[in-house]
């Protein structure tokens, strides 16, 4: 679909033919993903980097693997500290020492789980809330026929 998009977009271009022969030859797996990760959870920097590395597990459990083509951006952010990374100039003549209240290491494993059951149920929630879409030209995108991937899944379960 990322393609498509980039199509119309580009069509008032000077050199359109060029572009569609360019976008026609875009391979499989071009798309990217980005994923924003946000918590409350008083975490650091590098938890928060830790937790960002965890996104693609949630995706690998939809089925995708990825691709040497895609642009994939996570990024993940904490409002646990409001303030206490703060870089404010110091008055003259006064210094003064700022706490930070953190999740210790020890206990970052349920976010990790958090991240990855979180990020797998927002890629079946847009694979299964859609709806079908026409578009320029006539393209049209038809909605995921939820009943039949429902009894396709249940037909892969082993009693």
């Amino acid at each position: 679909m990322r393609a498509r998009c980039d199509e119309v977009r580009l069509r008032s271009l000077p050199h359109e033919g060029m572009v569609r022969d360019a976008l026609a030859s875009v391979p499989a797996g071009a798309g990217s993903v980005i994923v924003v990760v946000a918590t409350d959870a008083p975490l650091l920097p590098g938890q928060c980097k830790a937790l960002s590395r965890r996104v693609p597990l949630g995706l690998a459990r939809t089925g995708t693997s990825g691709s040497h083509f895609s642009g994939d951006l996570f990024l993940t952010f904490s409002t646990g500290n409001e303030g206490g990374l703060g870089s404010d100039y110091p008055q003259p003549g006064t210094e003064r020492l700022d706490t930070l209240t953190y999740v210790p290491w020890a206990f970052v494993d349920r976010f990790f789980d958090a991240v990855v059951q979180a990020v797998e149920e927002a890629v079946l929630n847009a694979l299964f809330v859609n709806d079908e879409m026409s578009g320029r030209d006539g393209h049209r995108m038809p909605a995921l026929p939820v009943d039949q991937v429902l009894g396709l899944v249940r037909a892969g379960r082993r009693p």
